[in-house]
């Protein structure tokens, strides 16, 4: 019995000091991190938002609002993690914390620096790739006389932003207000101008009121916008009025695009291993791709080389530098494409088919400069027949609107203009199966996998208006010969071969491809010459 006891006691003593751990340990969101919270701060923060200072309301006073100028404040980026508790069995799983790991860990601190240079390089290059006029905040100057940002004012989602260019010029009267509303957020004012009546802060429609129109225009410099419908990319339209004048703007609701930047080491000259990847797709065709291989050999040894077979019976291709996929018997050709592709881990992918080879004219750091110093995803090259004759197949594509039948696509041979600083390129829309081009453009745009036969402009189609193309003759490579000597025999694989490749236009290969361009991109016809 007293054995009893003492087990009951003890179980309670120790469900006691369990439940103390558990209180103490739960979480309270006390962050590991500097105080930001300091007034000049925030005043500062405030004051690098406004656009450039009018003298004349420069004079005029203001008290921050700290709750909503504390949204503004918490804007910038910062990776902090909450304290630890104790550390109890299960505690992560019951109670969860955030953690925060800072990754420049990942690197030594000899090299950490010459890493910054690289990605900070590197970035650069996307941002002038990624960014274009219509990102530009520009501010309508009064004319109505409503001043407000026409384009380029963004905020992410659920933050807050001040609201940039805001001003009413008009002529003297003795009461102003202004009327703002939105549809996916709320509106507030980050400091309070004396003499100005605010109603409905907070809320998705606010009025402004005063008597004295320079304060009206102070006040108006705080106005901020806070996101609340949460939406990963969108739009939020604005209305701004006064006494017998409206205007609309719109603010841009969105994530910063996340880049995807490439380590292609210290070299002052173009690395080509390091930068490029050389994929391919084979089938069947195992000596072409021996040949193409061994040319490649010849001029880039170290260059990765990625191969997708959907052969019936696949052969092992190995060898340094060489990933061989083997994928389901006939599973085609844009399956293939996707398959070599997703492989690769190099800043660009250089695609050939399996019965190219290169030679001296295959000069692929023309190629690699072309996409380093111009904003172009995707440039191809020229191939040259046993004959001599050189294709560069290149192909304007536009698409005409329709009604509800659908659009009209048009494919023509020529290119829209020659490239500034490259006499030997143009720019355009489509190009021959010989190209380099950024990995992560061409992972986005992807290979339509049902397009198992024939396909090749069906890529391009899809990346029309994400893809900014080019096309160079200068760098050349060659294309085993087609020719066909009356007294030579053709293998089975080639006849295995020739019936996958070259179906008739009457096989479901052909019907496969028109009803996606039908129903998938809503085509109702093609033209092209």
């Amino acid at each position: 019995m007293r054995s009893l006891r003492k087990t009951v006691l003890l179980a309670i003593l120790v469900s006691v000091v369990v439940v103390l751990a558990l209180l103490h340990s739960w979480p309270t969101r006390a962050y590991n991190t500097v105080d930001v919270w300091q007034r000049p701060t925030v005043e500062r923060h405030l004051e690098e938002r406004l656009p450039e200072p009018d003298h004349q309301l420069s004079s005029i006073p203001f008290r921050v609002r700290e709750s909503v100028a504390g949204l503004l404040a918490r804007n910038g980026c910062i990776c902090e993690g909450e304290s630890a508790g104790l550390n109890l069995p299960f505690a992560q799983l019951l109670f969860p914390r955030v953690s925060a790991h800072p990754l420049h860990t990942a690197f030594d601190a000899s090299e950490l620096e010459e890493m910054k240079i690289r990605r900070a390089k590197e970035y650069r290059s996307f941002q002038q790739r990624s960014k274009t006029a219509a990102d530009m905040l520009i501010i309508a100057e009064a004319n109505n006389p409503l001043q407000y940002p026409t384009q380029g004012l963004e905020v992410r989602p659920l933050k807050t932003v001040i609201i940039p260019g805001l001003a009413l010029h008009d002529l003297p009267r003795d009461h102003y207000t202004i009327n703002i509303t939105a549809t996916l957020g709320t509106l507030n004012v980050a400091a309070e101008v004396e003499g100005v009546k605010i109603k409905g802060d907070g809320e998705m429609h606010m009025t402004l009121s005063s008597s004295l129109l320079l304060n009206m225009n102070r006040q108006l410099q705080f106005v901020t916008y806070t996101n609340t419908l949460f939406h990963p990319s969108t739009a939020d339209t604005v209305q701004f009025e006064t006494e017998g004048h409206q205007a609309i703007f719109s603010i841009k609701i969105r994530h910063g695009v996340t880049p995807k930047l490439y380590n292609t080491g210290s070299k002052e000259e173009y690395n080509v291993s390091a930068l490029v990847t050389v994929a391919t797709k084979t089938f069947l065709r195992y000596e072409k791709l021996q040949n193409l291989i061994d040319s490649i050999r010849r001029y880039y040894p170290t260059v990765t080389i990625v191969i997708a077979d959907d052969s019936e019976n696949p052969k092992t291709i190995s060898g340094p530098y060489i990933e061989h996929y083997i994928m389901p018997f006939g599973k085609g050709w844009f399956a293939g494409r996707n398959l070599a592709v997703s492989q690769v881990t190099t800043k660009y992918v250089l695609w050939v088919d399996d019965d190219f080879f290169f030679t001296a004219n295959t000069k692929l750091e023309k190629l690699v400069d072309v996409l380093e110093k111009t904003t172009l995803d995707l440039v191809g090259g020229a191939v040259q027949e046993a004959t001599g004759y050189t294709a560069t197949y290149r192909q304007t594509i536009s698409i005409e609107p329709g009604e509800e039948d659908g659009d009209c696509l048009h494919m023509r041979r020529g290119f829209h203009h020659v490239m500034e600083g490259f006499p030997n390129c143009v720019v355009t829309d489509g190009v021959i199966n010989f190209f380099l081009a950024r990995t992560d453009k061409v992972q986005q745009v992807g290979f339509d996998p049902r397009l198992a036969r024939v396909a090749h402009l069906e890529f391009f189609i899809d990346g029309l208006g994400s893809l900014h193309v080019g096309s160079c003759d200068d760098v050349i490579i060659n294309h085993a010969t087609k020719i066909k000597l009356p007294w030579a025999t053709q293998s089975e694989s080639d006849k295995t071969y020739a019936k996958f490749r070259y179906p008739p236009a009457s096989s479901d290969a052909t019907r496969t491809k028109n009803g996606l361009l039908y129903f998938k991109n809503r085509f109702q016809c093609l033209t092209r010459n």
